[in-house]
């Protein structure tokens, strides 16, 4: 176990260095989203296309993998919405809820930290997460997000808007890249190739920054907005589920996929229960602030999640290598 957490420290230490920062204004609060953009729109997307096209073109047309991932996503979602909503809570904050409980972190700090853990090989299976998750599940959950008080045509209209954001966000396309150029077997002239491990090698540390930075902001704006405190049954309880029933459904839903015959990996499938033993993903916060619904809420459950995914994450770790 103290192997692992020597491994794991560095990264949530990181974490921990963006909250302290923003938190006592080292950072200013303006300065948050040009960290993000950076990471966004150069940094990661440089990372994931160098981790795609080094990653057989087998592993990310995984059927399998992609099949077990998805069903527990839509299980995830189907659950937290409906032991969330009660007279508080509507389809709105139920939605982003759910999707803060099915979404890991893997982006910002799932894969680097995997590769560390478990090797290059890892790559692969979280990749595929990444496209699940910014494909169907955030636009499922924004979807259903607009049925408080909408017909069937605003959650259409809103399912719409999240595919086209998703066909802006770099991140799929890099990995779409990624996957191209390890099928062709294609590398970029050498002083591009140099320019894109740069960029690539930024990610990690700035991105971890940043999701600490990205916490202490929406704590703060959540802390100005709330009038009274926020009952521990609104939040508490999804946090666990994110980070207990997640990856157990996952190992669950994959162990019987291999009992069952299906052509399913056991290391894709470690891969994918650690993903999903994440802590959620900072960006769902943002998501939640532009469509209206309980951001306080929300960053508490990012909170909550990254603080004890240091061992919980850890443990998992212990449990499944």
């Amino acid at each position: 176990m103290l192997d692992i957490l020597l491994v794991t420290f560095p990264f949530f230490a990181l974490v921990l260095c963006g909250y302290v920062a923003a938190r006592r204004r080292l950072l200013p609060l303006e300065a948050i989203a040009g960290l993000n953009s950076f990471v966004l729109f150069f940094a990661l997307p440089c990372m994931l296309y160098r981790f795609g096209a080094s990653t057989p073109i087998a592993q990310l047309l995984d059927a399998t993998a992609i099949g077990v991932y998805l069903l527990c996503a839509l299980v995830m979602v189907g659950f937290v919405v409906a032991v969330s909503m009660n007279r508080r809570i509507g389809w709105n904050d139920a939605a982003f809820g759910a999707l803060v409980a099915a979404f890991p972190n893997t982006g910002f700090m799932g894969v680097p930290l995997l590769v560390a853990l478990l090797g290059a090989a890892a790559a692969g299976p979280a990749i595929l997460t990444i496209l699940v998750d910014l494909v169907v599940t955030t636009s499922l959950c924004i979807a259903l997000s607009r049925l408080d008080g909408a017909d069937e045509h605003g959650a259409a209209k809103a399912a719409r808007s999240a595919l086209k954001g998703v066909a802006l966000n770099p991140m799929p396309w890099a990995i779409v890249l990624g996957g191209l150029a390890s099928a062709f077997q294609m590398r970029p002239v050498e002083p591009v190739m140099q320019t894109l491990s740069l960029l690539a090698d930024a990610a990690s540390p700035v991105a971890l920054f940043s999701i600490g930075a990205v916490l202490a902001r929406s704590q703060m704006l959540a802390a100005q907005r709330d009038a009274a405190p926020m009952p521990l049954r609104d939040f508490v309880p999804v946090a666990v589920i994110k980070l207990v029933v997640h990856p157990v459904l996952v190992l669950v839903v994959g162990a019987a996929a291999i009992y069952l015959g299906l052509p399913l990996d056991k290391f894709a499938l470690t891969v994918m229960v650690l993903v999903a033993a994440l802590p959620s993903a900072s960006n769902v916060s943002v998501l939640a602030e532009r469509f209206g619904a309980d951001t306080g809420r929300i960053a508490r459950i990012i909170l909550l999640t990254t603080a004890a995914a240091f061992l919980t994450f850890s443990g998992a770790v212990a449990l499944l290598r």
